[in-house]
């Protein structure tokens, strides 16, 4: 097991009682949550204006991160001017790096069974000795497939395991994992379909301009429904009622 760190950060409490960590950069977020037994979750603009009581609690049992341009707005407003936005498809492969440079193992679970596969060889490659202490895809097809995955983490011990199934599911699942074993766990969306070459993410000057979610509308413009939320959010941001 990867040794202890300091863990005296503190997290930035909303009005709506959701916290959230202003890291200032990957390594800062990474300082502070190896060696703990946390659950590491996204936090952009979409979950902050429609967080319930059981989402906030997810998030606040876990290390809250500004995944998103909008939670970093936040955090800049209660003077935290430092935050940075961390894309979690992003931070996944930081933790990767910092955890193989150390000896530490991995599980990681999500998609379908030929994106998981096909994550399992690049990541071999691009980490050469990796420990993979297990994967498999995200279809749990019953609740005995459910305790069986549980019972496999809780044997092969990773330091770090990683779901890919999208929120609150992965959260959801990744609490029942952790009180089996400890771990560091990380939710990560569709983070696999991106790594292994599924899914395209917007090119480096939409991501450079916090535009990723402009991009990504006009890939699929079906998506503005859900992304009107936005137009309530920023409202509220203005009128610092967040």
């Amino acid at each position: 097991m990867v040794g202890m760190k300091n863990t005296s950060y503190s997290p930035v409490i909303l009005r709506s009682g959701l916290q959230i960590y202003p890291f200032c950069s990957f390594d800062d977020l990474l300082d502070y949550a190896e060696g703990q037994s946390r659950i590491l979750v996204a936090v952009n603009a979409e979950k902050i204006i429609h967080a319930t009581d059981r989402t906030r609690n997810l998030i606040n049992r876990g290390i809250g991160y500004c995944d998103g341009t909008g939670a970093v707005k936040v955090m800049k407003q209660y003077g935290r001017r430092d935050a940075v936005k961390l894309p979690g498809c992003e931070l996944w492969l930081k933790v990767v790096e910092r955890y193989h440079r150390k000896g530490g193992s991995f599980y990681l679970v999500g998609s379908r069974q030929e994106v998981i596969e096909a994550v399992v060889i690049r990541l071999r490659q691009d980490y050469p000795g990796i420990c993979i202490a297990g994967y498999r895809n995200g279809y749990l097809g019953s609740e005995a497939e459910k305790q069986q995955l549980i019972d496999d983490i809780a044997e092969r011990r990773p330091d770090v395991v990683f779901v890919a199934m999208g929120s609150p599911k992965q959260e959801l699942l990744m609490e029942e994992m952790l009180q089996r074993h400890t771990a560091l766990y990380e939710g990560l969306g569709g983070s696999f379909d991106v790594y292994a070459g599924r899914v395209e993410r917007a090119p480096r000057w939409w991501l450079d301009h916090n535009l990723e979610f402009a991009y990504r509308l006009l890939r699929q413009p079906s998506r503005i429904t859900r992304q009107v939320f936005l137009f309530k959010f920023y409202l509220l941001l203005l009128l610092r009622r967040l």
